[in-house]
Order: C-alpha cells, then sequence, then structure tokens
C-alpha cells in the first residue's frame, strides 16, 4: 500500500469521513473500544495511536497462519489455493503498513520531545500483545469470517479517531515533514497530511475485511483507492 502510487486529495476524505456515520459495532467491538478507552484513556494522545499500531497487524498475522494450513491442506483445489494465497498476500501487505504507521507515528513523537505512556513501557504492551494474539487466533480459528468482520469494525474505528485527531490538531497543518523515514511512506507537505494517509489506510484495511466477511455493501469507495 503505496502511498506515493495513489492520487488522493486527503483533506477531502478525512471530510468524508468525518461526516460518515461509524459501522455500527457489534457488541463485542464496543466491548473492546471501551475497555481500550478505560486503560488508555479516553483522548486520543499520540502513545494511543502507536498501541493501537501495534495491535492492529495482529490479526492479519492470525489470518496468514490460518490460510498458510488451509494451503497445505487443500493444494488440490485450485479455487481454495487461490482464495488462500489472495488473502496471505493481502495480509503480508497489511501487517507491513501498519507496521510503517508505528515507525511513522515513533518518529511524530521524536520530533515533538513527548515520551511514551506508561501503557508502552515493555511489559505492560507484552501483555496486551499476548492477550490480543490469543484472541485474533482463536477467532480466526474458530470462526473467519466473524474474525474478518471483527477487523473491519476494529479499523472503521481506527479511521475516524485517525481523522478526528487530525482535525483536534490544526497546529499540525503548518508542521513541515523533515524526516527520512518518513519520507519513505510517502511525500507530505504536513504532519496532518501524515495522519490524514494513516486514516485512508486503516479505510482501506476496513473495506478489504468488509469484502472479506461478505459484506461488499459496506465498502467505502473513493477517487484513487487501490483496486486490489
Amino acid at each position: 500500500m503505496d502511498a506515493n502510487k495513489m492520487t488522493v486529495d486527503l483533506k477531502k476524505e478525512q471530510l468524508s469521513t468525518l461526516n460518515r456515520a461509524r459501522y455500527k459495532y457489534t457488541l463485542m467491538a464496543r466491548a473492546f473500544f471501551l475497555i481500550m478507552d478505560i486503560f488508555t484513556g479516553w483522548r486520543m494522545t499520540l502513545s494511543k495511536a502507536k498501541l493501537i499500531e501495534i495491535l492492529a497487524s495482529i490479526p492479519y498475522r492470525a489470518w496468514e497462519a490460518r490460510h498458510y494450513t488451509l494451503l497445505t491442506r487443500n493444494y488440490r483445489n485450485y479455487k481454495k489455493v487461490s482464495h488462500s494465497q489472495q488473502i496471505v498476500g493481502w495480509s503480508r501487505a497489511a501487517q507491513d503498513n501498519e507496521y510503517l504507521h508505528l515507525l511513522v507515528i515513533n518518529q511524530k513523537m521524536k520530533a515533538d520531545g513527548i515520551r511514551d505512556a506508561w501503557y508502552l513501557f515493555p511489559i505492560v504492551p507484552f501483555i496486551m500483545v499476548a492477550v490480543y494474539q490469543l484472541f485474533a487466533g482463536g477467532l480466526a480459528f474458530f470462526n473467519i469470517r466473524r474474525a474478518y468482520l471483527f477487523n473491519a469494525e476494529f479499523e472503521d474505528h481506527a479511521e475516524h479517531v485517525y481523522t478526528q485527531f487530525v482535525a483536534d490538531h490544526p497546529e499540525w497543518e503548518t508542521q513541515p515533514v523533515n524526516n527520512e523515514l518518513v519520507c519513505e511512506y510517502g511525500k507530505f507537505d504536513s504532519w496532518a497530511d501524515v495522519f490524514r494517509r494513516i486514516g485512508l489506510d486503516e479505510r482501506n484495511h476496513r473495506n478489504h475485511s468488509f469484502e472479506f466477511c461478505g459484506k461488499p455493501q459496506e465498502v467505502v469507495r473513493y477517487d484513487g483507492m487501490p483496486s486490489n
């Protein structure tokens, strides 16, 4: 998901997200978001954004593991193999994209001299990641369509959180991006555009997850969206 290869009006898509109602989350998703807010605080911060990205790649690793098992089991069935290969390939790309978000956010914190919140010091995220791995792995094993739906909800939530985060920080509009690592992510005029792009990436993840779980009607289309 190379931001450089897409010509998108980031401000237009930010407003589109702000004006679009959130998906009607299931009880499981609402409980998950509530626990995160209680644990990390209600206000969105860069530390909280880092935690979101630390967790965001975990479901994709679970999907990849499940579908590799299916690739081995179903190697004689080309249709099933093709489907699993599609999921594995996209999951890898999504993992890489989420990890790049984490690196970019970390660079923003360094630039602003912001230290990690208490919940990002080693033992705490280790425990959270372990618990989420068990949850995501179990969901993928027992009900893969439900796993896709839960991830679609997670990414819908992330998309809205990031776009509102940009709106809450108008000072980012005039902060130039002079960071080599961030430039690997894309060419941006301001830090506001960096976070708009992250939010749009989450929309792409959301869209694919809805397609995988059999809800193509929930896909949000826009000019410049990736074709696969």
